[in-house]
């Protein structure tokens, strides 16, 4: 685990797809970059799928608006979740979400997305902003860097807003 999570939150699909190739092509490892978004599905039972063994292939009904860049990333999901609807994940949080929801890891009150966030070492208040976020239909971008790769990340980020975490790197 790297020492620092960047998160910024960014306002439409199109913006997030923009940064997320921005970092790619920048050379950011795609292996440590995450995105969660708001599906569109109108189902009200838990439903769900993830993917930890390949890239994303298909979205299903999400088709184009949840393709291009987002096929890149390692580990794929959607998950009911509570107060938020389907969430699409990508990336390494999958794993970290997949676990809050499965090990009901969630705490102080955080929904399986907050818990998650929380456990990668966001802070409450971030966390709820974030959650905030989610609800209100924009998209965050996680990443997870080391202290040489935040001054690039932030400045390609710079167009939105962009949260800096120092965590406790695992031993």
């Amino acid at each position: 685990m790297k020492k620092n999570k960047i998160v910024s939150v960014v306002n439409t699909h199109a913006e997030a797809e923009e940064v997320m190739t921005t970092l790619v092509n920048s050379g950011f490892d795609v292996n440590h970059l995450s995105i969660v978004g708001k599906g569109f599905e109108t189902q009200e039972h838990a439903t769900g799928f993830y993917n930890m063994n390949d890239r994303v292939k298909t979205w299903g009904k999400a088709g184009a608006l949840w393709g291009g860049v987002w096929g890149a990333l390692l580990g794929s999901g959607m998950f009911w979740v509570p107060t938020f609807g389907a969430l699409l994940v990508a990336g390494p949080l999958v794993t970290t979400l997949v676990g809050a929801i499965e090990g009901a890891t969630i705490t102080g009150g955080f929904s399986a997305l907050g818990g998650a966030l929380a456990s990668i070492g966001i802070p409450k208040d971030s966390v709820i902003k974030y959650e905030t976020a989610i609800k209100t239909d924009k998209f965050l971008i996680v990443l997870d860097l080391d202290e040489a790769e935040v001054a690039v990340a932030k400045d390609i980020l710079s167009q939105h807003l962009v949260d800096v975490h120092q965590t406790e790197a695992a031993v």
